[in-house]
């Protein structure tokens, strides 16, 4: 079963239509996505670098990724909220774009390594701290996903440039 029917309706709403055809609207959520995601990568890139000991050395894991958390959820709505948005105007463009379905693979994939990682790394940080050395699993989950999300911004910045073969 094709979802080209689905994406083709959800473009064709009047809400995604106001949207695409805006002069103003587009650019603006367009803006704000993009400000999410630098907000809500910034915060992953210092958790991540932190968990490989490459940065803030001198705080404890707990401390950064406590601090963090507020301002990483923050850009994740902005994020989601904003791409929501954006894929809805152009629906059926995004259903033939091979890069938007490699983002929203890795974003699965994100997704999974949040739900592999979340008890033992990061709500685990207090036992991070004790820990005379950064576990393996720990600098194992930064590295994945520092992978995932650099593989995610490049194939969400490579939708701009596909364009459909007639």
């Amino acid at each position: 079963m094709s979802l080209l029917p689905f994406f083709q309706w959800l473009q064709n709403t009047e809400i995604a239509t106001a949207l695409r055809e805006s002069s103003l609207a587009y650019p603006v959520i367009m803006a704000s996505h993009l400000t999410g995601m630098a907000l809500f990568g910034g915060m992953i890139l210092m958790t991540d670098l932190r968990l490989l000991g490459l940065v803030m050395r001198s705080y404890p894991v707990s401390d950064v990724v406590g601090q963090l958390r507020v301002w990483k959820r923050v850009g994740l709505v902005m994020v989601a909220g904003c791409g929501i948005l954006l894929a809805w105007a152009k629906a059926e463009f995004y259903y033939h774009n091979p890069f938007f379905w490699t983002k929203m693979t890795l974003l699965l994939l994100v997704g999974i390594h949040a739900l592999v990682f979340r008890k033992s790394v990061y709500n685990n940080t207090t036992e991070l701290d004790r820990a005379p050395v950064m576990p393996t699993n720990a600098k194992v989950a930064a590295c994945v996903s520092l992978a995932l999300w650099v593989g995610l911004v490049s194939a969400g910045r490579l939708i701009g440039y596909y364009e459909v073969k007639p």
